[in-house]
């Protein structure tokens, strides 16, 4: 093999210049392989008869290789890595720089991969990465080696100016500016966000200064690639879709419009998915129909409404803006089961004994017409005894005692069958006149919990029977947690006096008695945030493989079609099933990744922006003091969560005074020369020193008699 400046090679390479590097990468990687102590510039050159201009072309071979992290120099010489397996999937990038890749088609779990490894790639690109099983935390991590496809054409970020040239600071690389090559027309400031081009790094858009009204949603729509106004053949369908139910419409239902069926909701909510109703049996077992919105009634297959439902696969929920997945016609109105108003429904009727097994199904389509649009304030008031509520809806308490009852049956069986309960705090913008006020703690109570259960007993209960019937649909699935974040997680617990099995003999049950012993305790919020942590993300299968989380064999999502495109395919499998066909779902592999994936997104979103406008609030607060509470120790320093506001700030190890510090173990941190402890779960006082909203970042710094105390 020759790759000499007169061979015919050479002249390939003019015309090929792709396919000739790739082809040198190849022979290079071979004769390394074979040379266990590597080669020098002048072997390799040697032995592949590369001479004159050609030594150029091995070159660029050898930094190519060694960017992919196929080989390596030591000294004079070149070194093939040890086989590492090449993996392809999506880049999901951090605001830290770093970022994971999730494998196409499934099967793994996400890979880590550190921000000098990224190699400039966005979220939402298409990568091919080289995996080590063991990386530094016992974990898979990669490498990006080639970009194969990007996932959006432009970045986003800062606009900067330095000695007037024109910088980008960008929101998701790990490079902290980049050169802009033109502003366009554009008369730019420092510090105003700008939309540029990938491949000219020419400014495209101006979305505005970070804390002009609106910027952070438009930003986050752009980031995440959301759909704020539907395309105009999805809306015309949606504006012909008739507002009166039609005797054709009814045909074939049951008719529930005599019972007492109600729907439970937030108080600000719009698209009312789900309601439900109940009678005890002269036998004494519960009759729980829980009745969902048709949706398959007026979203057909292959219609622009279902491209465009499909597209978004979910609706996205940010504080006072809701971006749906069907037009406002549909979510708010003729889907919605709006209080006393004839609505189309898929009902699933369930017979529950005292022991919260489920000894006899029926689904059907339906018709109901709810009595009431009732809150979860409300009903929890009435269960509290509150007499206002309880005259208000005097004639519908005793159903509500009675759906009481039947959830705390419910939930009794399914903590004894091992499932996880995070009854976790989530933050909630409290706005006044339009201005954000403060943050408060959302906590669920028992009437949230009683929709959970419902719907939870209804998802399973049709998961059982697709399964049964073999029907193709999209299961929601849980894999168990990974032998290495479980390895960690046992670790961490044994710091607290918490035992757990070895990871191959680790169940939900154990994880669940974890919880169960920290109720309560000062350490409860650090050790939730850890065993959620060492758990997979849920996803969207056409595989039924069960639900570890939920500790259920049988599990898929069907009570939430206005704002789940998965709900809508199992509906359209389960209405086929009832008539005795099969619904051909085609690509039914491909759409499961597509709906986890806009999930993910959507829920990322969502996060981003509420933890925006939280940094922005605390902005104003710098210099002030805070209560918080460590729940991590990362290499940079101590990473505190601080109480009432739901954000992590870092505390570097050099604010910590003057000392060296080391992990004496993975939760206690000591300073050699004073003795100071930190402590994962230790409370501490600090003093917010600096805060950058768009980079959802924060630098705290001890209380000076903090200092003193934490010795």
């Amino acid at each position: 093999m020759s790759w000499s400046s007169g061979g015919a090679r050479d002249t390939g390479f003019l015309t090929s210049a792709i396919f000739i590097i790739e082809t040198m990468e190849d022979a290079v990687l071979a004769l390394l392989k074979q040379k266990k102590g590597g080669l020098s510039f002048p072997q390799l050159a040697g032995l592949l008869h590369v001479r004159g201009r050609s030594q150029t072309k091995l070159r660029a071979a050898l930094k190519v290789l060694e960017k992919r992290g196929a080989i390596y120099k030591k000294r004079d010489s070149y070194i093939a890595r040890p086989d590492r397996t090449v993996v392809r999937g999506e880049f999901l990038s951090s605001s830290r720089g770093f970022g994971f890749v999730r494998p196409e088609g499934g099967g793994r779990e996400d890979v880590f991969i550190p921000a000098r490894h990224t190699q400039g790639a966005l979220g939402g690109d298409l990568v091919e990465i080289t995996v080590r099983e063991k990386g530094k935390k016992g974990k898979p991590e990669g490498q990006i080696v080639r970009l194969l496809k990007k996932g959006r054409e432009t970045l986003l970020g800062v606009f900067k100016e330095r000695f007037g040239q024109p910088y980008l600071a960008p929101f998701d690389t790990a490079a902290e500016e980049i050169p802009l090559s033109s502003t366009g027309s554009f008369s730019l400031s420092d510090g105003i966000i700008v939309e540029a081009d990938r491949d000219t790094l020419a400014v495209r858009d101006v979305l505005g200064m970070p804390d002009d009204p609106g910027v952070d949603v438009r930003v986050i729509i752009k980031r995440f690639g959301l759909k704020s106004e539907f395309p105009t053949p999805a809306a015309a369908e949606a504006i012909e879709v008739p507002r009166r139910i039609s005797a054709q419409d009814t045909e074939g239902r049951i008719d529930y419009q005599d019972w007492a069926t109600v729907t439970i909701d937030g108080e600000t909510a719009q698209d009312f998915d789900d309601a439900v109703s109940i009678r005890r049996l002269p036998s004494g077992h519960y009759r729980l129909a829980v009745h969902i919105a048709d949706v398959s009634h007026y979203v057909r297959p292959g219609s622009a409404l279902d491209e465009e439902a499909r597209g978004r696969a979910t609706s996205v929920y940010f504080p006072g803006l809701t971006l749906p997945m069907l037009p406002e016609k549909l979510s708010n109105d003729l889907c919605s089961l709006r209080p006393r108003r004839q609505r189309l429904t898929i009902t699933a009727l369930l017979e529950i004994d005292s022991k919260g097994r489920v000894v006899k199904t029926d689904f059907h389509p339906s018709i109901i017409k709810t009595v009431e649009r009732m809150t979860y304030t409300a009903v929890f008031k009435i269960f509290e005894g509150d007499e206002k509520e309880r005259r208000k809806y005097a004639a519908l308490v005793p159903d509500f005692l009675l759906m009481k009852e039947l959830a705390a049956v419910l939930r009794a069986r399914r903590e004894e069958q091992g499932s996880l309960n995070f009854d976790l705090l989530e933050p909630e913008l409290v706005y006044q006149e339009g201005r954000l006020q403060g943050i408060a703690a959302f906590e669920s109570n028992e009437a949230h919990h009683l929709i959970e259960e419902f719907m939870v007993a209804a998802n399973e209960a049709v998961a059982r029977f697709l399964s049964e019937e073999e029907r193709p649909s999209l299961y929601r699935v849980h894999p168990p947690p990974g032998r290495a974040d479980l390895e960690e997680l046992r670790g961490l617990l044994e710091c607290f006096g918490l035992m757990l099995p070895k990871p191959e003999k680790t169940t939900s049950r154990d994880l669940q008695r974890i919880l169960k012993l920290v109720e309560g305790k000062p350490e409860e919020k650090i050790i939730q945030f850890h065993v959620l942590r060492a758990l997979r993300l849920a996803a969207y299968e056409p595989e039924n493989t069960g639900h570890y989380g939920l500790a259920k064999k049988d599990y898929t999502h069907f009570t939430s079609p206005i704002r789940r495109y998965p709900d809508l395919i199992v509906h359209r499998a389960l209405k086929a099933a009832l008539r005795g066909e099969r619904e051909d779902i085609p690509g039914l592999a491909s759409l499961a990744l597509h709906c986890s994936d806009r999930e993910r997104k959507a829920d990322g979103a969502e996060k981003e922006l509420v933890e925006w406008r939280i940094f922005r609030f605390l902005k104003a607060k710098l210099g002030e003091e805070f209560k918080g509470i460590i729940v991590d120790i990362a290499k940079a320093g101590i990473v505190v969560e601080l109480e009432d506001y739901f954000v992590q700030g870092l505390i570097p190890f050099a604010d910590l005074g003057g000392d060296y510090f080391y992990r004496r173990s993975k939760q206690l941190l000591v300073g050699r020369r004073s003795g100071r402890r930190f402590t994962m779960g230790q409370r501490v006082s600090v003093i917010l020193a600096a805060v950058d909203p768009l980079l959802r970042r924060m630098t705290l710094v001890l209380r000076p008699e903090a200092k003193r105390e934490s010795r």
